[in-house]
C-alpha cells in the first residue's frame, strides 16, 4: 500500500472514531409498528438486512461521512481503472508524437495544439461490458417499476434505484474508457 493511501486512511479513522463514539450514545431505539398478520399477508417492513428503526442525527452524520469517503474511494478506483486498464500504457506509442494533425479541427488553433492523441480501443470487451450493463440497468428499472406497481411492497425501492443508477454510471464509464479517444491538449495563455 502506498504511503499516501495509508496517511489518508489514518486521517479518516482519526476523524471517524470520535464521531462514531458520540454517535453510539444517541437516541434509544424505538419499536417498529407492524401490520396485523391475521388480517393480511402483506409484509411491508420485511427487509434484506436488519437495520435500526431510528437513528440519531449524530449517527446519520457518521453514516453520511462514511458514505462520502466510500464515494471518493469508488471514484478514485474508477479513474484508475480508466487510466490503466483501457488506455495506452507507457510502452505503447501514442498516435500523435510527430506533430501530425489528428482529431477535430477546433483542437488546432494558433495557440492550441494536440500533444498526445490515443485513439479509442473499440475492443470487444467494451461492447460486452456495455451490453451487460445495459441489460442490468433494464432489469433494475423493471424491478423498480414492478415494486412501484405492487401494493405495499415498497421497501426495495432504494436497492433497485441504486442498482439502476450504478449500472447507468458504469455504462457511462465503460463508454468513456473504451470508445472515446484520449487527448492531451497544450494551450498558450497570456496573463
Amino acid at each position: 500500500m502506498r504511503r499516501g493511501t495509508v496517511v489518508v486512511l489514518l486521517l479518516v479513522v482519526a476523524v471517524l472514531l470520535p464521531t462514531w463514539y458520540v454517535a453510539l450514545h444517541g437516541e434509544p431505539p424505538s419499536e417498529q409498528i407492524e401490520i396485523d398478520q391475521s388480517v393480511t399477508e402483506m409484509r411491508p417492513l420485511q427487509e434484506i438486512v436488519d437495520t435500526p428503526e431510528k437513528l440519531a442525527p449524530s449517527q446519520v452524520g457518521v453514516i453520511v461521512w462514511v458514505a462520502l469517503f466510500a464515494l471518493v474511494g469508488v471514484l478514485a478506483a474508477v479513474h484508475r481503472f480508466m487510466d490503466t486498464a483501457v488506455r495506452a500504457g507507457p510502452s505503447d506509442e501514442p498516435t500523435v508524437a510527430d506533430g501530425g494533425r489528428v482529431g477535430l479541427p477546433w483542437f488546432w488553433t494558433a495557440d492550441r495544439w494536440v500533444v498526445e492523441y490515443d485513439d479509442a480501443s473499440d475492443a470487444i470487451e467494451g461492447i460486452v461490458a456495455m451490453g451487460g450493463l445495459t441489460i442490468l440497468a433494464i432489469v433494475f428499472a423493471a424491478l423498480f417499476t414492478g415494486e412501484y406497481l405492487t401494493l405495499a411492497r415498497t421497501q426495495y425501492f432504494g436497492v433497485y434505484a441504486a442498482g439502476m443508477f450504478t449500472a447507468l454510471a458504469l455504462l457511462t464509464v465503460s463508454y468513456y474508457a473504451w470508445f472515446l479517444p484520449h487527448v492531451e491538449v497544450a494551450e498558450r495563455r497570456g496573463h
